[in-house]
């Protein structure tokens, strides 16, 4: 059993189990799911789970951000799902129903291009800020070495039409290699800036090094291909397909495509010129300062994308050079916290988030630090605005992308004339001002509840354990339905046995009615109507999860009572299912009941197994 075998499986239980997942990538720090059905993911199980800092949603995309270990939880949960690395489960049938808008489809269809590729795209990166330093060193441009490095460094940006006409071509569901063939054949060297005319018409481009022309033309490309796919014999179609769009879909996109698509590069790349030539100092304070507020709320991918398409082309980027001191102020923040705090657990959190926002990964201390003290996130925009400012006043631009974090600085040697003075307070001035004033502004007694639930539970619960030897209070919960009770740990589901949604106990029901174990109120009734929440009066959260994996039923054979909202009573019917019906379709009709905030008891204590009618006592949550 590999180290992160049991988090990959407790991930893709959660997130509906494989039947639910359409495709996955991932990114720096991110495992990026595109789900068939969101609303059955369990955003707070999986955010509580170790080894996951939080779930985010954006773009169509359901996010566990990991965090440095990423890549590797990423391996062993392809594995489990039976994936080879960078490959996605491309199944129709299993496309989300709601409508996406134009911009996060786009998004999506670019990414999907670039993203499996920006681990190489940092390394080449990387190679080329290291050929550039060996330069200034007395490395001459002649050497068989520097030829070499060269070479590394430059080919992810020389060929990238050809990793991106893979990667596309996957994405649009044809054969990946077709895409590879298409780009190869826009950058075949021979016909490469050379006057080719047809039918009087006459073209002179390039297409090595750039990222639309390849998008453009596998859009036209991929529904010819599986037209054609789908009227040819099988006989021939495996040469005939790819045969037949080739000769359409080259000509068109060489010629016509290639070029219009060429000029729209061209003129997004002018049009952020004009706009931060208007006014760099307040573009960098802007972009600086709210870069990670944009993270956030998912927005900021535009801005990347375009960022990257004229990387990728070969010019430099400014988008990047402004929001890339955010990393450092989160540094500065988090060390100011690691100083300063007396929790033994923030310490233990700090030190290794701190280490990670070093070289450029900044979730688990965004998310597990600054954010939750919302007083330290808004100092790591002003250390964001401060190094914004720094790279106006000092006009930098990422030259190559080299990673993030402090590895990344070599990204910002122009080769040209490079600014080293500039680049090194691009890091320690965000890095200063943010730890000044996170030692000025940090006090622990601003964030004792955040700090105490991290030593073991809330302020008053500690108190409360501390200060009281009796009971509190009790709360009786009654067997919902007409069967048997065995203990938790017996059901099929892992994520019930293992007590990771809450302590309870498992109910085999005896037929399909199913009741309130207690007075409260109905906090959430799943559409497919498979699992009830209640609230009691006293304040304990019950989850009734009829039957394992019954979500796949979509709400045949279920029949509501009540509505969400709706005040209940003690054995009140809730839910009719049809269990036999159930049962026949080779499902499991076993019923956890679980006490989804057993954290904020004492204990949860199971009176009796063995067979008992609705409405009889079988648990009781102490406080």
């Amino acid at each position: 059993m590999g180290k992160y075998t049991n988090l990959a499986s407790d991930i893709i239980k959660n997130v509906g189990g494989k039947d639910n997942v359409i495709s996955l990538r991932h990114c720096v720090t991110r495992l990026r799911f595109r789900l068939a059905d969101e609303s059955v993911a369990n955003d707070s199980v999986i955010k509580n789970m170790d080894g996951v800092v939080t779930v985010m949603k954006a773009a169509g995309e359901y996010m566990v951000v990991i965090g440095e270990h990423v890549a590797d939880v990423y391996t062993e949960v392809c594995s489990q799902l039976g994936l080879e690395a960078y490959a996605s489960v491309n199944d129709s049938s299993k496309e989300p129903k709601k409508k996406q808008n134009i911009l996060d489809r786009a998004l999506k269809v670019i990414m999907g291009g670039m993203g499996p590729t920006l681990h190489l795209l940092c390394a080449c990166g990387i190679i080329k800020g290291l050929t550039v330093l060996l330069t200034f060193a007395g490395l001459s441009t002649e050497s068989g070495i520097y030829m070499l490095l060269n070479a590394a460094g430059d080919c992810f940006f020389y060929f990238l039409p050809l990793i991106l006409g893979y990667n596309l071509a996957k994405k649009f569901e044809i054969d990946p290699f077709f895409g590879t063939i298409l780009a190869a054949a826009m950058c075949y060297p021979t016909i490469q800036n050379v006057d080719i005319e047809i039918f009087g018409h006459v073209t002179n481009t390039s297409y090595v090094s750039t990222f639309l022309p390849v998008l453009f033309g596998l859009l036209i490309a991929a529904p010819i291909y599986k037209w054609f796919n789908k009227i040819m014999p099988s006989m021939i179609k495996g040469f005939m397909t790819p045969l037949l769009t080739l000769l359409i879909t080259f000509p068109l996109t060489f010629l016509i495509v290639g070029p219009l698509a060429n000029m729209i590069g061209t003129g997004l790349n002018t049009a952020m010129i004009y706009v931060f030539g208007f006014s760099p100092l307040l573009a960098g304070i802007i972009l600086g300062g709210l870069w990670q507020v944009f993270v956030l709320f998912g927005i900021h991918g535009v801005l990347t994308v375009v960022a990257f398409m004229d990387l990728l082309q070969g010019n430099p980027s400014q988008i990047l050079a402004f929001s890339y001191g955010a990393s450092f102020a989160t540094c500065g923040v988090v060390l100011a916290i690691l100083l300063k705090t007396k929790s033994r657990k923030l310490k233990e959190l700090a030190l290794p988030s701190f280490i990670s926002a070093i070289f450029g990964v900044t979730e688990p201390a965004t998310y597990g630090i600054t954010m939750p003290r919302k007083k330290m996130f808004a100092l790591c925009c002003v250390g964001g605005a401060a190094s914004g400012v720094v790279v106006a006043l000092a006009n930098l631009s990422m030259e190559t992308y080299a990673g993030m974090g402090i590895i990344g600085l070599l990204g910002f040697i122009n080769p040209e004339a490079p600014n080293f003075v500039g680049i090194v307070l691009m890091a320690v001035v965000p890095f200063v001002v943010s730890l000044a004033l996170g030692l000025v502004m940090y006090k622990d007694s601003d964030y004792e509840d955040l700090n105490a639930e991290l030593e073991g539970g809330s302020r008053d619960s500690v108190e409360k354990k501390e200060n009281s030897k009796k009971l509190v209070s009790q709360t009786a919960l009654a067997m919902p339905a007409d069967g048997k009770v065995e203990a938790l740990s017996t059901s099929s589901d892992e994520a019930f046995s293992s007590e990771i949604l809450g302590k309870g106990c498992l109910i085999l029901p005896e037929n399909g009615n199913v009741y309130a174990p207690c007075d409260g109120v109905v906090r959430t009734l799943f559409p497919t109507k498979h699992a009830i929440g209640l609230a009691s009066d006293s304040g304990c959260e019950v989850l009734l999860h009829i039957g394992i994996n019954t979500v796949s039923l979509e709400g045949r054979y279920f029949e509501a009572h009540v509505k969400q909202g709706d005040q209940v009573k003690k054995g009140q019917l809730l839910i009719t299912f049809d269990k036999e019906k159930i049962e026949k379709e080779g499902y499991n009709c076993e019923i956890p009941m679980l006490i989804t905030n057993s954290d904020d008891y004492l204990d949860i204590v199971e009176l009796d197994h063995g067979h008992h009618k609705h409405g009889e006592e079988v648990l009781r949550a102490v406080r």
